[in-house]
């Protein structure tokens, strides 16, 4: 019951659409309908306004993050963990399939930030490091964020986290898979880089 609790919990979170309501309430239209169809920070940033850009990576990282924080401050223990982590996944599949969008939302590389954050710090640290040195070094969010999540789930069992381990193993395969054009397009040298038109 504590995990069905703890993923719904987490789902509901991870659902909550804050780049397309930011874009709307700035009056800047749906933004699923420019660049990728994406509701995540980096499609915002098409739009031209980098407050909202930035305004929605950081609700999507709080929106993981918080789910988390809440189910281990609810269970403890080994429950907590366990709430903890179907809380984690239940975050990252509302942000990816949100039921108020027809199950078509972003592509959960800022709300596993998030949840990364939430279940260690230590693993939220690697994220961080390897998602922004990436980024600074080649100015190309799908790199940087494919980096970051299989980083993240590598240093579960590095940083003495092993049970947070299938979770995000799981959370970075899905993430993987829904890049998988955007893989397609880095093959060819052809994915845009930070700024640019995609």
């Amino acid at each position: 019951m504590e995990s069905i609790l703890a993923a719904l919990l987490g789902y509901l979170a991870g659902s909550i659409p804050f780049g397309l309501l930011l874009t709307k309430a700035a009056g800047l239209g749906d933004v699923r309908q420019i660049g990728s169809g994406n509701i995540g920070a980096t499609n915002v940033l098409r739009t031209g306004n980098k407050g909202l850009a930035a305004g929605t990576l950081l609700l999507d990282l709080i929106k993981g993050f918080a789910p988390v924080f809440a189910a281990g401050l609810i269970w403890s223990g080994d429950t907590g963990d366990i709430a903890k982590a179907f809380a984690a996944g239940g975050a990252v599949l509302g942000h990816c399939f949100p039921v108020w969008l027809g199950f078509k939302g972003g592509k959960g590389v800022a709300t596993n930030a998030g949840v990364a954050f939430g279940l260690a710090w230590p693993m939220g640290l690697a994220y961080a490091f390897v998602w922004l040195s990436l980024l600074a070094i080649f100015r190309i969010s799908s790199l940087a964020g494919l980096g970051a999540v299989i980083a993240a789930a590598a240093a579960a069992p590095l940083f003495g986290y092993p049970q947070f381990f299938p979770v995000m193993a799981a959370i970075a395969l899905l993430i993987v898979y829904l890049h998988r054009a955007n893989i397609a397009r880095l093959a060819k040298g052809e994915e845009p880089k930070v700024g640019g038109k995609p």
